[in-house]
């Protein structure tokens, strides 16, 4: 483990797969097909780990605001998570995907979010557990429930009415997660409307890894940051408050904790201007 253990590699999981303090939990997924996800679970994964789907597990129904992935029901995750073994301040929880942290961030992030610091991503996701020739496994694993506490950390998130209220202020930076393209208002994919909120700078999320899903150095990291080393407050979103999260990580690997997540994120802003 390194980065503050918040990263582990595929070396360091395979020692510890046995382990009864460590729980895996594969969040692979892809937003053209929402069923993606759990079929590659069904065929292969890692030996041990559970399956917690973006939409159906760390989402709720989307509304007319609030974004294309709200927030999911809190109780009812931390019912799931009690279910796959997790003890809150106990169990290491382990997290990974095929999509350079994009949906396994968001775990990272909702279990911080409930009061659970203990949980790492796996470096270079599924991908790289595969190239280094650690076995996988269509076998659906069970282990004994475990008791899951929420304690909610509500400053980790904010909502558009605090954004509006902060995001001009000279202590505040907005960040914008997304593609460079869909920050300029260049080319918008999925919401209805391109462009960025008003004084946002522009971090893409996909800065944070390599091709290849790998985490880059804690140095690169804080180079990455340096500009904001002195911002009192950090607000980083994206389109739905997904890949956001793995910008959060970085913040949080390059020794700036406390950074906050607009959930709603663009697609929440500009649900108020159609």
């Amino acid at each position: 483990m390194n980065d503050k253990n918040l990263i582990v590699s595929p070396k360091w999981l395979a020692h510890n797969i046995g382990n009864p303090q460590v729980v895996i939990i594969d969040c692979r997924f892809s937003l053209a097909d929402g069923d993606l996800g759990q079929k590659q679970y069904q065929e292969s994964h890692i030996p041990g780990a559970f399956y917690l789907d973006l939409n159906r597990d760390l989402a709720s129904a989307v509304g007319t605001h609030g974004g294309r992935h709200p927030l999911p029901n809190i109780t009812e995750l931390a019912d799931k998570l009690s279910a796959i073994g997790i003890n809150s301040s106990e169990t290491l929880v382990v997290v990974y995907d095929d999509s350079r942290l994009a949906f396994a961030a968001r775990l990272w992030w909702l279990l911080r979010y409930m009061g659970h610091s203990k949980v790492a991503l796996l470096d270079g996701g599924f991908s790289a557990w595969k190239a280094a020739g650690h076995p996988v496994t269509d076998v659906l694993p069970d282990r004994p429930h475990g008791q899951f506490v929420t304690q909610l950390q509500q400053d980790l998130a904010v909502d558009i009415e605090q954004v509006k209220q902060r995001k001009d202020l000279p202590e505040t930076v907005l960040i914008d997660s997304r593609e460079s393209e869909r920050y300029a208002g260049l080319r918008e994919p999925i919401d209805p409307i391109a462009g960025h909120i008003p004084g946002a700078v522009n971090y893409p999320w996909q800065g944070v890894t390599d091709e290849t899903g790998k985490v880059r150095s804690t140095s690169e990291q804080k180079q990455r940051w340096a500009e904001l080393e002195t911002a009192e407050e950090i607000i980083v979103y994206c389109g739905s408050g997904v890949t956001a999260c793995v910008n959060l990580l970085s913040l949080e690997i390059a020794g700036i904790p406390d950074a906050k997540l607009y959930v709603g994120s663009w697609s929440d802003w500009c649900s108020y201007q159609l």
